[in-house]
């Protein structure tokens, strides 16, 4: 499987892979509907967002050699490995902290058991819990594991109109990236 990492169209760097979205692997059969209603809410959230925690996931699954990344070629090898690894350690840091902060959300969440009506709101925290846990778990096996960084001239082409401010060009630069690396919704990932 490959994987991405190159700026959106506000100079923010993106990690993904071309992988579509998949279930969330827990089942609770006790709690079913409430559960699923639950993952539902969640998944309908930012698709930006829900696509690079997937992409550190589908990061930390076991494979054979390297972990091929594509990037735009702009800079270096060795100044990109740097802004993966910087890039890798600042969304480490964020989702221990968004763990640590959902956590003692997690005590509160469960008191709204004596509202009437399902606890929506537990197992909404409950599901955003396990994502960011799969994902931190994902970012720290990416952190160890060998990359062979390919400098990708598509996405080289993307990140200088990107630069230059050129919208004209993204329409067809996302249409172009959806083709050849089959990314799932590249315009939902990278532009507005």
């Amino acid at each position: 499987m490959d994987f991405f990492f190159v700026r959106d169209w506000r100079h923010r760097p993106r990690f993904y892979s071309a992988g579509p979205l998949g279930p969330l692997p827990a089942n609770f059969s006790r709690s079913r509907a409430i559960w699923e209603k639950a993952k539902e809410k969640v998944t309908s959230l930012n698709p930006r967002i829900l696509v690079q925690e997937q992409a550190f996931e589908h990061g930390a699954r076991p494979g054979d050699g390297p972990l091929r990344i594509l990037y735009s070629g702009s800079p270096d090898g060795r100044s990109a490995r740097t802004r993966l690894f910087l890039f890798l350690q600042r969304q480490r840091t964020r989702h221990i902290l968004i763990l640590a902060g959902e956590a003692l959300l997690l005590p509160f969440s469960g008191l709204a058991m004596f509202l009437p009506g399902p606890n929506i709101a537990f197992y909404v925290l409950a599901v955003l819990m396990i994502i960011q846990w799969q994902a931190l778990r994902g970012i720290n096996r990416i952190l160890h594991r060998d990359h062979d960084l390919v400098a990708d001239p598509l996405l080289g082409e993307w990140e200088a109109a990107v630069e230059s401010r050129d919208e004209a060009r993204f329409p067809e630069l996302l249409d172009r990236l959806e083709q050849v690396h089959h990314l799932p919704s590249p315009r939902k990932l990278l532009w507005k």
